[in-house]
């Protein structure tokens, strides 16, 4: 009997709720921790990050319209068909990360966990962020958190999953639309999560992952006029303040990346991040 060969998977970006191939074409190898070939990702360019922010930027007002109660649901969907793929996400956490098969399940659990504690401060986090204010005069004033808008993200490079989550959720559930950069050297867990994504409520564009360099792909989304924050979350300290730097131009808000232990609870400060906050004041009695 002859052997059997491999199908190698070619995986490809995740922008606007469908899965298009890289406009340059290109791909990468991705291996595990020991340099074995998993598969193919694709190198995104700069034509597929503007791509994804027209996308993000067309799914944003939908999704930002939304209820926080509907938003809430959308994420535990995709939280409940997390689980329902667990096994893969095990088999890609454990190669690309060099972990035992047991610690691959305890991060891939919390991963999983993450995403409905986020889930779960849908409906809630306006209570945190938001004010009945005082004022001198016959008016009520309300301070009212709103989403952000279109926020770039750059996926940790060393927690593929764990990290992924922690900073994707927390940027969607108040209402914005997201480009993920994924872990440049790790992006599977990136890609299988788009593909949930792909079969969940969440509205297309809602999140847009690209995969491929991060030194080629940041600079263009950190400078982009139509991208309101940025979470640089999975960039060096030295191509930080390149990007703080580019990023000013329209003036966005910057997450600069801090020393993060992405095992421990999370807490509000990166949700709070994309939200602005909107005053209003009304007479009373009219």
């Amino acid at each position: 009997m002859s052997e059997r060969l491999d199908v190698r998977k070619t995986y490809k970006l995740f922008i606007g709720g469908k899965f298009p191939r890289s406009e340059s074409a290109r791909s990468y190898e991705v291996t595990d921790s020991k340099g074995h070939f998993l598969a193919n990702a694709a190198l995104g360019s700069r034509k597929d990050a503007r791509d994804a922010v027209v996308a993000a930027r067309k799914a944003f007002p939908g999704w930002a319209e939304a209820t926080a109660y509907n938003r809430g649901q959308v994420l535990y969907r995709v939280a409940e068909l997390l689980e329902g793929r667990r096994g893969q996400f095990v088999d890609e956490v454990a190669a690309g990360e060099g972990l035992t098969r047991s610690k691959a399940e305890t991060a891939v659990e919390a991963a999983i966990d993450r995403w409905v504690w986020y889930a779960g401060w849908s409906d809630k986090v306006s209570q945190v962020a938001g004010s009945a204010n005082q004022v001198a005069g016959p008016y009520f004033d309300f301070s009212v958190p709103e989403p952000t808008g279109v926020v770039a993200v750059l996926a940790p490079q060393e927690s593929s999953l764990l990290g992924l989550v922690s900073v994707v959720a927390p940027a969607i559930v108040t209402g914005n639309a997201v480009v993920v950069l994924a872990s440049e050297q790790r992006p599977l867990p990136a890609v299988t999560l788009s593909e949930v994504l792909a079969t969940s409520d969440l509205p297309g564009g809602v999140v847009n992952v690209l995969t491929g360099r991060t030194d080629e792909v940041a600079p263009w989304l950190a400078s982009h006029m139509d991208v309101n924050a940025i979470d640089l979350a999975g960039a060096s300290d030295a191509t930080a303040t390149e990007l703080q730097v580019a990023a000013a131009d329209n003036l966005k808000r910057v997450l600069r990346p801090v020393p993060t232990d992405w095992a421990t609870t999370p807490g509000l400060a990166r949700m709070l991040h994309h939200l602005e906050t909107k005053t209003v004041w009304h007479p009373i009695g009219v």
